[in-house]
């Protein structure tokens, strides 16, 4: 699919109606969805206030956590595959809004999550080898710095590199893009960061 992104032929009403199918299923909060459904209250009162799995994991339910993290990833993969018989323009363009709708969401007054989950759900529609490079990026800043967002932005930074070595430079803008806006969304950790005040892996509290 990566290969068929080189040159962009897709006609602005087929271009809406991924971005629409993208929103839509981006913008399903599964973190707030799965923690009112268990009994545990809105999960936007507790932590950092964020829909996605790291804040959901600390309700303390890891399985609660790691079911958030496989939804939100697998909504824009989902995305992507159902508008994939348009084009495979059409599914980048729904996995990107995808994307988009996770971190505004419409049904929650647009404050949603960070987005790496529907990032690498984003990869996993369109260029499925790339996950194996982000989390090979992810697991090897991660077992070095024990830092869980700095993996995170370390791989989105890579990913994009990667594709554009590869030749898909289409499809490494986009990435690209997602990379920025999710930096953005990541100031608060990424300040942590600079402080040295960022909890590690495994720490408490």
């Amino acid at each position: 699919m990566v290969s068929d992104l080189m040159t962009w032929q897709i006609t602005l009403p087929i271009a809406l109606v991924a971005a629409a199918i993208g929103y839509l299923l981006g913008s399903i909060p599964f973190g707030l969805i799965l923690t009112k459904a268990a009994g545990l209250g809105d999960v936007r009162s507790i932590g950092s206030g964020n829909i996605g799995a790291t804040n959901v994991l600390r309700t303390g339910n890891k399985k609660l956590a790691a079911a958030t993290l496989l939804l939100d990833a697998l909504k824009a993969s989902a995305a992507a595959w159902i508008v994939g018989f348009l084009g495979s323009e059409a599914a980048l363009i729904a996995g990107f809004f995808a994307f988009i709708g996770h971190l505004f969401p419409v049904w929650i007054g647009f404050k949603g999550g960070k987005g790496v989950a529907t990032y690498i759900g984003t990869l996993l529609g369109i260029a499925p080898i790339m996950v194996l490079v982000f989390a090979a990026v992810w697991l090897a800043v991660a077992f070095t710095t024990r830092y869980s967002s700095l993996s995170a932005l370390v791989a989105m930074l890579v990913i994009p590199v990667a594709l554009w070595i590869l030749g898909a430079e289409k499809v490494a803008a986009v990435m690209a893009i997602m990379t920025i806006i999710s930096y953005w969304k990541h100031k608060a950790n990424i300040s942590r960061l600079m402080s040295g005040t960022e909890t590690k892996i495994g720490a408490k509290g």
